[in-house]
């Protein structure tokens, strides 16, 4: 048996009120929104302005300030190969243990291809050589993109098949690859964009420019031990599952951070066992009833696995994709009821799945007018459009 019941219901709770969804709980800087979350999405670029938007009133000046300017917040390849913007402070945790662990596993792909390929004999050598000519590159030159690398180093140019088994394992670019793995492995970092707010141009640059005095990683236990410090402070209760997927990483070292964390056993309402930290264990208050509008990929719909509190399965088909990303999303008393899309015009949307009631139907237009504001016009497109974003008709 584990400390207490938590209920779904105080799951609920807990999300609205630490995520800073409710009304009366958000926050006032993108900074404290990407602390609230732990980290925030940034695999699209609009998913980071607009995760921002749902938990504070800063503008994207305000985002665009934090990420490029102050750089207090930092983008970085980490949790399953996922692009995400971290706080500053947090990065030593993730350098020394979920981006290494990443970089380490495309660091061997990448070198197995290019032996395939012929291009060399001793992939890894090749790699050192291309990160060496790419850093002296930067430093020479400063921030560039992606094309203006590869022009700049005929080596990187070209592509590579990433199987010679597998059907799906065709030729690829190789240059994005590189680039990626050495922004997994912290020697990168991805500078400004190139565009918009709601376009991904980034522009690469080298961490130590970007950030000046550049800390050292911690070692894998302790980084994965203060990810799952802060993932609990946010997520929790969450389940071993859960902190298995969201770190993309095993078993073992889960079991071994919540260990070192302190993590205190508790039931959850479905029986299963759920994790809490040991000086979080009082029950949390109730909530006044919230509404919520959440862009694709958002911290929030994206922090569990096992997602039943909060999401009717019937509705997954509708409202992610195969791969389990999530579209956007609209929130009523801390459940998925629905997505939100945008008119010709910019006009915000809500496109619901079950009765709400007069008082959800309420607050969630009002959150629909409020980001409508915010948007001033801006239409935001999505690769990640779900099912009933797209309006589509599902068996």
């Amino acid at each position: 048996m584990g400390e207490r019941l938590v209920t779904d219901a105080e799951r609920r709770a807990r999300l609205g009120r630490r995520h800073a969804l409710a009304p009366r709980h958000r926050v006032a800087t993108p900074e404290d929104a990407t602390r609230t979350m732990t980290v925030l999405h940034a695999t699209e670029a609009p998913t980071v302005y607009l995760s921002v938007a749902a938990r504070s009133d800063a503008t994207v000046g305000a985002v665009d300030r934090a990420l490029y300017d102050d750089r207090s917040l930092v983008r970085q390849l980490a949790m399953r190969r996922t692009l995400f913007v971290f706080p500053r402070d947090l990065l030593p945790a993730v350098w020394g243990s979920a981006a290494a662990r990443v970089a380490d596993i495309e660091r061997r792909k990448i070198a197995r291809n290019v032996e395939d390929d012929g291009r060399t004999e001793d992939g890894l050598v090749w790699l050192d050589a291309r990160a060496t000519e790419i850093e002296s590159l930067l430093h020479e030159r400063g921030t560039l993109s992606a094309r203006q690398i590869r022009e700049a180093l005929p080596e990187l140019d070209g592509k590579v098949a990433t199987s010679t088994t597998s059907p799906w394992g065709g030729p690829t670019p190789v240059a994005p690859r590189v680039l990626t793995m050495l922004g997994a492995s912290a020697l990168l970092v991805r500078g400004r964009n190139a565009g918009h707010w709601r376009v991904n141009r980034p522009t690469w640059t080298v961490m130590d420019d970007w950030l000046g005095a550049v800390p050292e990683a911690l070692p894998a236990r302790e980084g994965y031990a203060e990810l799952v410090r802060r993932w609990l402070r946010t997520f929790g209760p969450g389940t071993e599952t859960d902190l298995v997927w969201w770190l993309g990483s095993t078993k073992t070292a889960v079991r071994h951070a919540l260990a070192d964390v302190g993590a205190v056993e508790v039931d959850l309402e479905d029986g299963s066992p759920g994790w809490l930290l040991p000086d979080d264990l009082d029950a949390e208050p109730a909530l006044d009833p919230w509404a919520a509008l959440l862009p694709t990929l958002d911290p929030t719909t994206m922090g569990w696995k096992q997602r039943d509190f909060y999401l009717d399965p019937d509705h997954t088909p509708y409202l992610f994709d195969s791969n389990g990303n999530a579209g956007t999303t609209v929130w009523w008393e801390g459940r998925i009821v629905g997505c939100w899309v945008q008119d010709p015009d910019g006009v915000v949307v809500p496109v619901l799945r079950e009765d709400v009631g007069a008082d959800g139907d309420a607050a969630i237009a009002t959150e629909a007018d409020r980001l409508t504001r915010w948007l001033d016009g801006q239409v935001v497109s999505s690769v990640y459009a779900s099912a009933q974003m797209k309006q589509a008709r599902l068996p």
